[in-house]
């Protein structure tokens, strides 16, 4: 593991056991982040990002979710081999999530301010006046005057509550932030807003980040690199510019595809055909051939391994393992 890089995560595999089957949710997950750095989790709903994210941070509900294998490196030590009472020191003061709905995020009858001081004095060692003086610099970094540090949760609306959520999980400056979907549950407007604070802060705090969205743009505008994920594995990973620009894996180019064109001349989209399959019977050879328009007869009976292209830009396709690109 090289000294740069705060989090590896190697061959992680989660399964779900349910009356209906195991489902398959993570197979075989490599990533890496490097201090300072954001990597976007693209992929559709039911991909297993959030599932993978979860896993991190080692909140999964145990059982049905079994962690089947892999390790989690953070700063070099298993996450996986943390006791229960490390596992609460770690989280928040090391490792810090957002989580996609701001309304569930909240108790509704403690008062944000009493929420934020909260976690500053479970996790360092504050007096109650000094986290609560903390809690009111952590707002007004939110753009939240710190006179509401007394309203409680329903007095705030959507894009506010998110704001309190990311005092939250800033508090005890962590150095690595999960945001899953951060900005599902807000309008378009307050979406930008929400998106604008979030990088001004992890420059500010120099805070490395994982985002997990679907949304392109977000990632074109907030993430250093970047990891398409598909049916529990990733495809393809590298940084934005090279997945952006120099798109290898069926799976991606199916994603741009799909995306309005404003300059373009053409009048209909590309959607992928068919759906993400059912992880409790997943394809046998490679988890997208049923939908991939350069699938062979190999595919449907061999699982690609992950290739590296190009130094840092690897794929997992058939096409690049056996060098017939194109």
């Amino acid at each position: 593991m090289e000294k740069d890089t705060l989090l590896a995560v190697r061959g992680l595999t989660i399964q779900y056991e349910t009356d209906s089957g195991v489902v398959h949710a993570v197979n075989g997950l490599d990533m890496e982040l490097r201090h300072g750095e954001t990597l976007g989790l693209v992929g559709e709903t039911g991909a297993g990002k959030t599932t993978a994210a979860l896993g991190i941070m080692r909140l999964l509900p145990e059982p049905p979710a079994k962690i089947q294998s892999g390790e989690i490196l953070f700063k070099g030590e298993d996450v996986l081999k943390k006791s229960d009472a490390e596992l609460r020191s770690m989280r928040g003061k090391k490792v810090a999530m957002i989580f996609q709905d701001p309304m569930t995020s909240l108790n509704p009858v403690l008062t944000v301010g009493e929420q934020i001081a909260e976690v500053i004095q479970l996790h360092e060692r504050k007096s109650a006046a000094e986290a609560h003086v903390k809690a009111q610099e952590m707002l007004r970094l939110v753009g939240i005057p710190p006179e509401r540090f007394s309203e409680y949760p329903h007095q705030f609306s959507g894009g506010m509550k998110q704001r309190v959520v990311i005092a939250i999980a800033l508090a005890c400056d962590p150095e690595l932030l999960i945001a899953d979907e951060p900005t599902t549950a807000l309008d378009m407007t307050i979406q930008a807003q929400v998106l604008e604070l979030m990088r001004s802060l992890r420059k500010e705090l120099n805070t490395s980040m994982i985002l997990i969205t679907h949304d392109l743009g977000v990632v074109a505008e907030m993430c250093d690199r970047v990891a398409i994920v598909y049916a529990g594995e990733i495809v393809e990973q590298g940084t934005a510019h090279d997945v952006f620009n120099d798109t290898k894996h069926p799976y991606t180019m199916g994603l741009f595809g799909a995306l309005p064109d404003l300059e373009g001349s053409e009048e209909r989209l590309h959607p992928i055909p068919g759906l993400m399959p059912d992880p409790t019977h997943l394809p046998e050879g490679c988890r997208f051939s049923p939908r991939c328009p350069k699938r062979t007869d190999a595919c449907v009976q061999t699982l690609p391994k992950n290739v590296e292209t190009v130094p840092g830009h690897s794929v997992r396709c058939l096409l690049y393992e056996h060098g017939m690109q194109g």
